[in-house]
């Protein structure tokens, strides 16, 4: 998985949200949450993280960091390559759990310590250290009004190229995670496929404010998930190894609820 990606996000947040009726949620103060996890690119072979666990905190709660936080649990805690989450694929980390209706002010997605990166040209996984996520988690600013009987299903866009950091001379590699978190019914997406499909393919949206990216699967599919509505430029970029020449799509509409598909681009 090679290739440098060029922006990006912590997440920060931008949450969408999907108000759909749920038929297994009442209306009794309650709701259904869903996440999941996809990956913007990265210089690297691998990166590897171990994920534990997904928290809410409630309005009204404590301010204290570490009280008032709720675990909602995760459907299989586990170590996982970011870099195969492209292509459109996504980790599902919680699907259809009950939470309470309320003022969500914040979600966290805890890390374990079982965390490593395969720099590129290299095999063997070099340790990465989190201490800010093994203490607290990574924690995201919601201030979302959860409704009773609704759906909500949020997308965390881990940036990868942004998140690891190389501690100056020390060799000490430091992972710090940034984050780009929608709600899934208020952004729309992208998708198209990219031939030939056997070369290695970035693809970068962008509307001037938001930029997010992920990279062609082995059939050069591909899908940019949770991006606010508007007008962007997209920049498809061959690995230089390639020597095919990247191509700049402008003008791409994004709608809410809606996938934009470019079609099938063909380098040259």
């Amino acid at each position: 998985m090679k290739y440098l990606k060029q922006t990006l996000l912590l997440l920060i947040a931008i949450f969408t949200f999907s108000c759909n009726n749920s038929d297994e949620s009442s209306n009794d103060g309650t709701a259904r949450l869903s996440v999941k996890l996809v990956d913007e690119p990265g210089d690297y072979e691998h990166v590897f993280i171990e994920v534990v666990d997904v928290m809410v905190k409630y309005d009204g709660e404590s301010d204290d960091d570490e009280n008032g936080w709720q675990s909602i649990g995760i459907i299989n805690p586990g170590v996982y390559d970011l870099l195969e989450l492209t292509g459109g694929v996504s980790l599902e980390l919680v699907d259809n759990e009950e939470i309470e209706a309320g003022l969500l002010k914040q979600i966290r997605l805890v890390l374990g310590d079982d965390n490593s990166v395969v720099l590129e040209g290299e095999t063997e996984p070099r340790h990465l250290n989190t201490p800010s996520a093994q203490q607290s988690g990574l924690k995201i600013m919601v201030n979302q009004e959860i409704v009773a009987g609704l759906n909500y299903d949020f997308i965390l866009d881990f940036d990868a190229d942004e998140s690891i950091v190389m501690a100056g001379n020390s060799g000490n590699i430091n992972l710090k995670p940034v984050l780009r978190a929608s709600l899934e019914v208020n952004s729309g997406s992208l998708s198209g496929t990219v031939l030939p499909a056997d070369v290695v393919v970035a693809v970068e949206a962008t509307n001037g404010i938001e930029t997010a990216s992920t990279l062609t699967d082995d059939s050069g599919n591909f899908q940019i998930l949770g991006l606010s509505p508007g007008v962007y430029t997209v920049t498809i970029t061959p690995d230089n190894d390639s020597m095919l020449n990247a191509v700049i799509i402008e003008d791409v509409e994004i709608v809410i609820g809606e996938t934009t598909n470019l079609g099938t681009i063909t380098l040259e």
